[in-house]
């Protein structure tokens, strides 16, 4: 997992974490995405101050979660398969592409086990790309319609995430992101009008977080630019 100290010094993530920082608006929390970089890079980020890593390989996860300080909040922010939730539930802090009923109950089961409470994300569908994961709205309103979730003890809905269509279209980007914020303002006042923990809308990446900051993300999740292309 580690890489030899000059390496680690080609790319100056301290001064990218600070010119990102700087870059955002109160009110909006940086998940660095750490996937595919070695210790050495998220190290130099921890010892800038920044405590929040995003990973989306579970293997890869565990195996940086053993080694690296244990005051990091950890967020899995691929597809998570079924099988895999037992693993990371133990210390994970926000899993936050939860796209069907399934997982929720999953995440619910082990997160019992352990005597934990996992905050989550539930994940939209709304770019244009088919291969995306996630709900649509009307299969995310008809989830939440369910009333399963209200029964489950460990697990914490917090918002919503969704990424934006792979495209230079920044107007179709930013409709995008506004579609997903007026849903939010929808499943708030539908669903949970008066939990305050329901408060994230994570939209926003290297490429287009500017764009997602104008159309109220609360948290960002960026790798690339803080981190150079991925290492391995």
């Amino acid at each position: 997992m580690r890489v030899p100290s000059d390496r680690a010094a080609m790319y100056d993530v301290k001064g990218n974490l600070r010119q990102v920082l700087s870059s955002l608006p109160d009110g909006v929390r940086l998940v660095a995405i750490s996937k595919y970089h070695p210790a050495d890079y998220i190290m130099a980020a921890y010892e800038e101050g920044q405590r929040v890593f995003g990973e989306s390989h579970e293997q890869e996860l565990r195996e940086k979660h053993n080694l690296l300080p244990k005051d990091i909040e950890w967020h899995f922010i691929g597809h998570l398969q079924t099988n895999k939730v037992k693993y990371i539930v133990p210390y994970i802090s926000m899993i936050e592409a939860v796209d069907s009923l399934k997982l929720l109950r999953e995440i619910e089961k082990q997160a019992a086990k352990c005597g934990r409470t996992v905050s989550v994300l539930l994940e939209l569908h709304i770019a244009q790309e088919a291969t995306k994961y996630g709900l649509t709205p009307d299969a995310c309103r008809q989830l939440l319609d369910s009333g399963e979730w209200r029964q489950m003890e460990h697990v914490r809905i917090c918002g919503l995430m969704m990424m934006a269509s792979n495209t230079d279209d920044k107007d179709c980007i930013a409709r995008e992101f506004q579609t997903a914020a007026d849903f939010f303002d929808e499943v708030k006042q539908r669903y949970f009008p008066d939990d305050s923990n329901f408060c994230q809308r994570s939209w926003g990446m290297s490429s287009d977080y500017a764009v997602a900051v104008r159309h109220r993300s609360t948290m960002v999740r960026i790798g690339t630019t803080i981190f150079g292309p991925r290492v391995y």
